[in-house]
C-alpha cells in the first residue's frame, strides 16, 4: 500500500511543473532537531515555565534573560545538517518543478540544502535585529555570550522569529497564499496542522492533488487526495 502511494506521488511529480511544499517540524526531526508536540517534543519536557509561555512576546519583554536561557538551549541547532527531504526538495526546485517551500521551521536547513524560494512563516534563528536601531546581527551575536545580547546602540537584540502573540509577516503570508493558490500539487509534510494562522494557509489550495505526509493524524487527513502516514524520509528517499 505504501509503495503504491509513493509510486502515485512520483507519477504526479513527473507530470507537474508547479509544485509547492508546505512543511513543519517533522521535516527537520531526521536532522536531529526535535519537534514540539510529539511524545519527546519540547511541549512534553519540564521547565520552570511552559515552552508556549517562554516563547511568547510578553515573556521575552518581561524575562529576557530566561527567554535566552531557553532559546539558546532548545531552539538553536548550529550543527544540524539538511536531510534527504531538504535535499530532494532542493533538487526538485533545480529541476523547475518545485516553485516554493513554505516552512514553519526556523532552522534554515532548506536554504542550506540549496533551496532558493523559501518562505519562512515563523522567521529564522540565523537572523537577529536590534529592537532599537534595527541593525542586523548574525547568530554569532547570540552564541558568543550567555547573557542578553545588546546592540552597540544599547538596544536589545531579538531573534527574527515569530513568537507567540506576534503576527506573521504580511509579505511572507501574501507570497505563500499566492504560491499555494496557483499550485498544481500541494505537498504537506511533517506538520500537525494545528498551528494557526500558518495551518490555515492550505485552505487557499484550489487543486485536486493535495498530498499529506505525516506520521500522526491531522485535522486535514480526510481532505487529502493522497494520504501517506509515515516519516518524510521514507517517502523522499524514493523520489
Amino acid at each position: 500500500m505504501l509503495t503504491e502511494k509513493i509510486e502515485l506521488l512520483k507519477q504526479w511529480i513527473a507530470e507537474s511543473n508547479n509544485i509547492v511544499f508546505f512543511g513543519g517540524a517533522g521535516v527537520s526531526t531526521e536532522s536531529g532537531i526535535p519537534d514540539f508536540r510529539s511524545v519527546d517534543g519540547l511541549y512534553n519536557q519540564k521547565y520552570e515555565y511552559p515552552p508556549e509561555t517562554i516563547l511568547s512576546h510578553s515573556f521575552f519583554m518581561r524575562h529576557t534573560d530566561k527567554f535566552y536561557d531557553f532559546y539558546r538551549d532548545k531552539m538553536i541547532y548550529k550543527n544540524a545538517k539538511p536531510n534527504i527531504t531538504h535535499l530532494k526538495l532542493a533538487e526538485l526546485e533545480r529541476q523547475g518543478k518545485l516553485k516554493a517551500v513554505i516552512t514553519q521551521n526556523i532552522d534554515g536547513l532548506h536554504q542550506m540544502a540549496g533551496s532558493k524560494n523559501v518562505l519562512e512563516l515563523h522567521g529564522s534563528v540565523w537572523r537577529n535585529y536590534c529592537m532599537k536601531c534595527h541593525r542586523f546581527y548574525s547568530l554569532e551575536k547570540l552564541t558568543q555570550t550567555e547573557k542578553v545580547p545588546y546592540c552597540d546602540c544599547g538596544g536589545i537584540v531579538k531573534p527574527d522569529v515569530v513568537l507567540y502573540e506576534e503576527s506573521l509577516d504580511d509579505d511572507t503570508v501574501s507570497k505563500a497564499v499566492k504560491a499555494i493558490s496557483e499550485a498544481d500539487i500541494l505537498i504537506i509534510g511533517g506538520t500537525s496542522l494545528n498551528v494557526y494562522p500558518a495551518a490555515g494557509l492550505i485552505r487557499f489550495y484550489k487543486g485536486r492533488k493535495m498530498v499529506l505526509i505525516n506520521k500522526s493524524v491531522t485535522p486535514y487527513d480526510n481532505e487529502a487526495d493522497l494520504l501517506i502516514q509515515t516519516g518524510l524520509g521514507e517517502v523522499f528517499k524514493e523520489l
